[in-house]
């Protein structure tokens, strides 16, 4: 059954070459920031530093201490970049990866998007992306009981890259930025939920 997904086309199966195949920022990132990491450092270890940041976040910024949780934030968000083209530009990509770097993005987002566009923007659009985040681990961990391996697609960097950026825009308004931040947030997060469900329909994570 699952040959027959997979010549239909439902199921893509990336080959070892695609999956190295450098993406734009790769450059930029080996350039700038990967030469400072030694080469024993992999990017499972990234992947699980940003497992481990979740609750030091978390705690800052439930206690409003933005000075410091902000920025702890932004650079736990910079860790996707990092390893994923430390993964590429060193051939490194496992499937562990594949399945626990996106993992790492749901949980990191989801536990500062209940801490803080619940309190400032809505708690619906909490839910919402809670709601589909958990959809997609679930789907993620059936595939992989399945022994098909799913991975992040554009789509979900693109949901990612949202998420990311409305919070912020969150932190700005908080900050004194004013009604404005808040409305650009609010439809960043719309637009992210969105794209986490062409994600899912897209057999991403």
């Amino acid at each position: 059954m699952r040959n027959k997904l997979q010549i239909r086309g439902r199921i893509p199966k990336p080959t070892a070459e695609s999956e190295h195949r450098l993406h734009p920022q790769d450059h930029f990132m080996e350039r700038f920031v990967l030469w400072m990491i030694p080469p024993r450092v992999t990017p499972n270890h990234i992947t699980l530093i940003r497992f481990v940041s979740v609750p030091f976040v978390a705690w800052l910024l439930w206690v409003e201490n933005y000075l410091w949780g902000f920025p702890l934030f932004v650079l736990s968000a910079f860790t996707d970049a990092i390893d994923g083209s430390l993964a590429r530009t060193r051939k490194q990509i496992t499937d562990w990866g594949k399945l626990y770097d996106p993992l790492a993005d749901k949980l990191l987002v989801g536990t500062v998007a209940y801490i803080l566009v619940a309190k400032y923007l809505y708690a619906g659009i909490v839910f919402a992306i809670i709601f589909l985040e958990f959809i997609a681990i679930l789907t993620g961990w059936y595939r992989k009981a399945r022994g098909i391996i799913v991975q992040a697609n554009i789509w979900g960097k693109i949901k990612l890259n949202l998420q990311v950026t409305g919070i912020c825009v969150v932190l700005l308004g908080v900050w004194g930025g004013g009604a404005i931040f808040f409305t650009v947030a609010w439809w960043l997060l719309i637009a992210s939920l969105l794209f986490s469900v062409i994600s899912l329909v897209t057999y991403g994570i």
